[in-house]
């Protein structure tokens, strides 16, 4: 049965070293588009490479950049993934089978993290994350970070569909990323007036890492499953400390 067509939707800037892994593992796409935001190193080229669509407009934010892409892709189903991404040989199998009769709006698919110098134990939990979808049915939300698709319809995960994500080779890496990504949610916390601010930063984040290092089942991937929920934690304690701080700034001395 012939399934239906898509494109692969990947926005970059300077992602040479993991670009060539994330389109040659969506090769079998029907469309691929590229939408750059000013790359210096090897991206346009690569991206040229595996014959992309490939344009440039100055980045705005995640939502935004992303949406763009996405409508410039040829067809209605969307393979949306991030530059350090890559499918996995099990989900393109997957996502082929799906494909042929989509009866939702779209799939979600599992993401295994690296995590450090190792990658995620196959038998902790991993999220999934809404990434083939139907664009006719969807649009990218506005989250000030962490932006992703959302559609209006029936959504089903492909537990087979496992896709790679080699975003943090590294504790270094993982801290500036905890350090940028707490700065650009303070914001959107401060439009919503949070209360018991002291309350969170005390209590959330012990039971982020309790929720993580054990029930997420990071234990199983020793000591590096333990830093990535240490870190993790540290993140929920970072965001809300600086929404804080941001507060008794607004206060009158």
């Amino acid at each position: 049965m012939p399934r239906e067509r898509f494109s692969l939707v990947v926005t970059t800037f300077n992602n040479a070293a993991t670009l060539e892994r994330c389109l040659a593992s969506a090769a079998f796409a029907d469309d691929i588009v590229v939408l750059d935001s000013g790359s210096t190193d090897a991206t346009l080229e690569i991206a040229q490479k595996h014959e992309s669509r490939i344009f440039v407009e100055p980045f705005q934010d995640y939502s935004t950049q992303k949406q763009s892409a996405i409508d410039k892709a040829a067809h209605n189903w969307v393979l949306l993934l991030d530059a350090d991404e890559a499918l996995t040989d099990s989900a393109r199998r997957e996502i082929e089978r799906a494909l042929e009769n989509p009866c939702v709006a779209g799939f979600r698919l599992p993401r295994r993290e690296q995590m450090f110098w190792t990658f995620q134990h196959r038998w902790s939990w991993t999220n999934a994350h809404l990434r083939l979808f139907d664009r006719r049915h969807g649009r990218m939300n506005t989250a000030a970070v962490h932006a992703a698709p959302e559609v209006s319809g029936p959504v089903r995960t492909l537990r087979r569909a496992v896709f790679l994500h080699y975003g943090e080779p590294d504790i270094a890496t993982k801290v500036s990323k905890i350090n940028a990504y707490s700065s650009g949610v303070v914001a959107d916390k401060l439009r919503r007036k949070p209360r018991f601010l002291g309350v969170r930063m005390v209590l959330y984040p012990p039971v982020f890492f309790i929720r993580q290092y054990l029930f997420k089942r990071y234990f199983l991937n020793g000591w590096a499953g333990f830093i990535s929920a240490a870190t993790g934690a540290y993140y929920v304690f970072l965001k809300y400390a600086k929404v804080y701080e941001a507060k008794r700034r607004r206060e009158p001395q």
